[in-house]
């Protein structure tokens, strides 16, 4: 599995396949030749010109006025790197990390940045050989790009750091070591191009899209089977009533209820209820909202991706180096905030159906245990689930409406960008659990309508997912049944 680094437009499919155990990245030659090109670009004009270039004979941010000599250029880069390392908090998943790695190479790789080739192929080496730098998820602005983040990761390159392997934690130098790999010395420009960019931010944006699509499918499966248990009507989710309000992912979202209730014994009784609560009544039109925020969010994110994000941009053929801001992050910023909301809200409407089901309503037992009363059932779940929700719309406030003077008063507008990629990434993983709570209640109260069966494909669901979580007879330990339901939903994508 290899993920090729060419001309190729990347999309979410190809992130995918970054995930994957055992896939490789492959420096395409025509990338190559692109990235020795400007390198040899940024040679030469720093040999003809005496005009200072920014980052690149000159110090950083607010220190741009000061010149620095020849001789210490490659002193510059590093102690840029070092000094930027200032990543802190939690450690990034090395799944994250994984991305960060590529994403960089394939920013780098479009022969913008004027980085040396040995140095971009040393960051694939550590990506293709499963080696990760340890990296924190505070730090970042997300604007004059992800520094601290990206400094912490490409500590390694100089020999410093450290670096997740195999399970276990080495020092950059045993790493080296081990592979037979000399630390770098940063030619000119390098240190900056590789902490410029908005490798961190859009790793985990990709990450927490690749996540809310699948959840966001699940839902739609899993509501079915809510609604089915709850002994809910089917004509809200008629194709009529959605094609004169024809959103896409709302008449999608029909479409699929519809689909996976297709056959079933349940839905297809008589109803004494004329109306069905609003998390049931309008799933379409919340569900269906949430798929079209994910797809307009999509093409920003793949946009980015497929985008060089440092700075200064060095422009070979154009004859020029331009120091400008393609490393804020707002585009990235105002999208996760966006997806956050989306996200927040699959969660939300799927507690409130878990809320219905152990109401003791529809000829459902309250809790969905036969002797409530001596037994508690389902009614802490509930309560997780509800404390998971109203988390989650804290961590929903929008990120991207603050902004904090840095590098004094150089760096007067940020984008808060990298905040929002971990609130974001914090909500996905809560809004999973809340879903796997709700897939534990409705298999439960789907045993209370027995013997009549949904169908063929919710039976089929519920059967896969009795292998792990069993039916509750009386109270016993939930938060493993908790935590399988989520590991359940986890193998599903």
């Amino acid at each position: 599995m290899s993920f090729n680094i060419d001309q190729k437009q990347h999309s979410l499919k190809d992130v995918e396949l970054l995930l994957k155990s055992g896939s490789k990245i492959v420096l395409g030659e025509a990338a190559k030749e692109r990235i020795v090109k400007c390198r040899e670009y940024l040679d030469n004009r720093m040999r003809s010109q005496k005009e200072p270039i920014y980052g690149i004979t000159t110090g950083f941010g607010s220190l741009c006025n000061v010149s620095i000599g020849a001789d210490d250029l490659s002193a510059l880069q590093k102690n840029l790197v070092m000094s930027h390392a200032c990543s802190l908090g939690e450690e990034v998943p090395e799944e994250i990390v994984r991305l960060m790695l590529a994403f960089k190479v394939k920013s780098l790789s479009y022969g913008y940045s004027g980085v040396r080739l040995e140095t971009v192929e040393r960051l694939v080496d550590f990506f293709n050989n499963g080696v990760h730098p340890v990296v924190y998820q505070q730090g970042s602005l997300g604007a004059s790009g992800d520094l601290a983040p990206l400094a912490n990761m490409c500590l390694p390159l100089l020999g410093l750091g450290e670096v997740n392997y195999c399970g276990r934690r080495y020092t950059a130098a045993e790493i080296n070591a081990k592979f037979g790999w000399e630390p770098l010395t940063l030619a000119s420009k390098e240190g900056l191009a590789l902490l410029n960019g908005t490798q961190f931010m859009l790793s985990f944006a990709m990450y927490n899209l690749y996540k809310a699509k699948k959840l966001s499918s699940l839902a739609d499966k899993i509501a079915a089977l809510s609604l089915d248990a709850y002994d809910g009507r089917i004509e809200p989710f008629t194709p009529g009533v959605h094609a004169v309000r024809p959103h896409s992912g709302q008449m999608e979202t029909a479409k699929n209820i519809l689909a996976y209730l297709d056959g079933s014994q349940i839905i297809q009784q008589y109803k004494q209820h004329v109306q069905d609560p609003y998390s049931f009544r309008c799933v379409p039109q919340v569900h269906g909202a949430v798929k079209d925020a994910i797809r307009n969010i999509e093409q920003v994110f793949t946009t980015e991706l497929n985008s060089a994000t440092d700075n200064p941009t060095v422009l070979p053929d154009e004859d020029m180096i331009v120091s400008a801001g393609n490393f804020h992050g707002e585009p990235l910023a105002l999208n996760l905030d966006f997806l956050s909301i989306a996200i927040a809200e699959i969660g939300s409407i799927s507690e409130r159906r878990t809320y219905q089901l152990i109401s003791g309503k529809r000829g459902l037992p309250s809790f969905l245990v036969a002797k409530p009363g001596l037994n508690s059932g389902f009614m802490i779940p509930q309560y997780a689930a509800a404390g998971v929700v109203s988390q989650n719309k804290q961590l929903a406030t929008p990120a991207s409406v603050d902004t904090i003077d840095s590098s004094q008063g150089q760096e007067d507008h940020v984008s808060m960008g990298a905040n929002a990629a971990t609130k974001c990434y914090r909500i996905v993983n809560n809004v999973e659990k809340v879903l796997a709570i709700e897939l534990m209640n409705a298999a439960q109260a789907l045993e209370f309508r027995r013997p009549l069966k949904t169908s063929p494909v919710l039976e089929e669901f519920v059967g896969k997912y009795r292998e792990v979580v069993n039916f509750i007879e009386e109270d016993e330990v939930m938060y493993v049944h908790i935590n399988n339901s989520v590991e359940f939903l986890r193998n599903c994508y």
